[in-house]
């Protein structure tokens, strides 16, 4: 006899619970350890809500970056340890630039930082990653996007770059193993609306950024793809400068799939975070 998740798996779904904010009228804070150091801390408050997750593979031609926010794409890549910086920067750097063009049709692309993430204790610490972030929300704000333009480049080109569209893209792939445990989910840009984005004070040692955290919304459309592998990019926009109807803001989280085999290996992932400037 099927379990529960099994069924709901053939039915082209998964159901967990996601972790939301909850505005208390305090703006969230998020303290951010060094990588491979003490587990993240969050100043808020949060609620689990029992979602369905679709599987975007079952319908995977009908997303579109510009419209749903993420699109997913068959990916090769020359790097072979995600875990050495200097082979990312010589190597990964220029894939993804290329790859966030091919799909953007910007005019230029600049790599300002590669995340590694594990749920295994001792790689973590072992390879100073980080670890996968289990409640939903948005790395980029109204007020982040723009500085991050400008935290980057020089002030005058910084200013000149901002009087024209620009993007903030990111890309999420496995790094060694099919990712079973810890699958990312991605909300659909189309089904959230502004007022569930929560702006969340994002603290390192040496800066303070911005975030949105997502408060729950029924209205959520969220989907996943199943055993991503290697050679598989998600490619999802965090922040567009437009507003006039496409995406802008993709609201992603780990979440504990059902139908993870207990003896799946821990997830390793990177996620690479660019600039697109049209």
């Amino acid at each position: 006899m099927a379990q529960p998740a099994e069924r709901q798996q053939a039915s082209g779904f998964v159901e967990a619970p996601l972790n939301y904010v909850v505005y208390t009228g305090t703006k969230p804070v998020t303290h951010i350890a060094v990588p491979g150091g003490p587990h993240t801390q969050r100043d808020a408050e949060f609620r689990e809500h029992v979602m369905a997750i679709h599987d975007a593979r079952a319908d995977a031609d009908r997303f579109s970056l510009e419209h749903d926010g993420f699109v997913l794409t068959r990916h090769e890549t020359a790097v072979s340890n995600f875990y050495d910086e200097d082979e990312l920067h010589a190597t990964y750097d220029r894939e993804m630039e290329q790859l966030v063009k091919d799909f953007t049709g910007a005019a230029r692309v600049v790599v300002f930082d590669h995340t590694v993430r594990t749920n295994a204790e001792n790689k973590r610490l072992e390879a100073k990653a980080r670890e996968p972030v289990r409640v939903a929300h948005n790395d980029y704000t109204e007020k982040s996007g723009p500085q991050r333009v400008r935290d980057m480049l020089p002030a005058d080109e910084a200013e000149a770059l901002l009087k024209r569209r620009f993007a903030v893209v990111q890309v999420w792939r496995p790094i060694n193993t099919t990712v079973r445990q810890l699958p990312l989910a991605i909300c659909n840009a189309q089904s959230i609306a502004m007022d569930d984005l929560i702006a969340s004070d994002l603290k390192y040692r040496d800066r303070t950024g911005e975030i949105f955290q997502l408060a729950h919304n029924p209205d959520h459309r969220w989907y996943y793809y199943p055993n991503m592998e290697r050679n598989e990019a998600l490619v999802f926009k965090c922040y567009d400068s437009l507003k006039d109807g496409r995406s802008r803001f993709t609201a992603h989280t780990a979440f504990e799939d059902p139908t993870s085999p207990p003896d799946a290996p821990p997830r390793e992932s990177i996620e690479t975070r660019t600039l697109a400037f049209f």
